[in-house]
């Protein structure tokens, strides 16, 4: 009975280690393939993680960009407008409203700049550059020859050239409307040193005269 138990147990034995060995090649294999299969896996994360990181980066140099030149855009805009503002915060400023006028719209565009290089008296050249650039004869440098350029008109309308004199010379500028007292509203170069659209006392103009065609 002793020799059959024992050779029982023997067979167990010899079983258990067979099952164990058996276990142990066929568990390194598939966890051989586990770990090959993985690899390719955790490398794609870390290319997608990297890509997308690339993406991301891009993503936000370019919103940068954008907002850069949005800023860029937006900062040329309030620079116009401030320059307006600083033309038109000297006294007596004044908008004389949305106009198609060409003598006008030209003259616009130079608020709160002297675009003519001069020092001094450059109301008349201001004048002259503005003609010039709508495809008009030029009137010269002299702010009283402009009584004698064109057709006279008899009062203010939008885009003549109301003529007028001042202390040490005269003053010149085209008639972009009038206010609610029937002041002309000039758009003009030389006042207070910059291109400047501001009411002037209607007393004080001598001429009004419309460019010819």
């Amino acid at each position: 009975m002793s020799i059959y138990k024992t050779r029982r147990a023997t067979i167990l034995l010899v079983s258990m280690a067979v099952a164990v060995l058996a276990t142990s090649a066929i568990a390194r294999p598939v966890h051989h393939r586990h770990r090959v299969a993985q690899a390719p896996q955790a490398a794609g994360q870390l290319f997608t993680g990297a890509d997308r990181d690339v993406r991301y980066s891009a993503r936000m140099s370019q919103a940068a960009v954008q907002v850069a030149g949005e800023g860029e855009g937006l900062g040329r805009r309030y620079a116009r407008r401030d320059a307006r503002a600083r033309a038109q915060s000297h006294a007596n400023s004044a908008y004389g409203g949305a106009t198609s006028n060409s003598l006008v719209s030209e003259a616009r565009k130079y608020i709160g700049t002297n675009p003519t290089g001069r020092g001094s008296l450059w109301c008349g050249a201001f004048m002259d550059l503005v003609l010039k650039r709508t495809g008009h004869a030029g009137g010269g440098n002299l702010a009283s020859a402009y009584a004698r350029y064109g057709t006279r008109v008899a009062g203010p309308q939008v885009g003549a050239i109301a003529v007028m004199g001042r202390r040490g010379g005269g003053h010149v500028g085209v008639v972009s409307g009038v206010d609610a007292n029937g002041n002309p509203i000039i758009v003009s170069g030389n006042h207070n040193h910059t291109v400047a659209e501001s009411v002037y006392p209607a007393r004080r103009i001598y001429a009004y005269v419309l460019p010819g065609s």
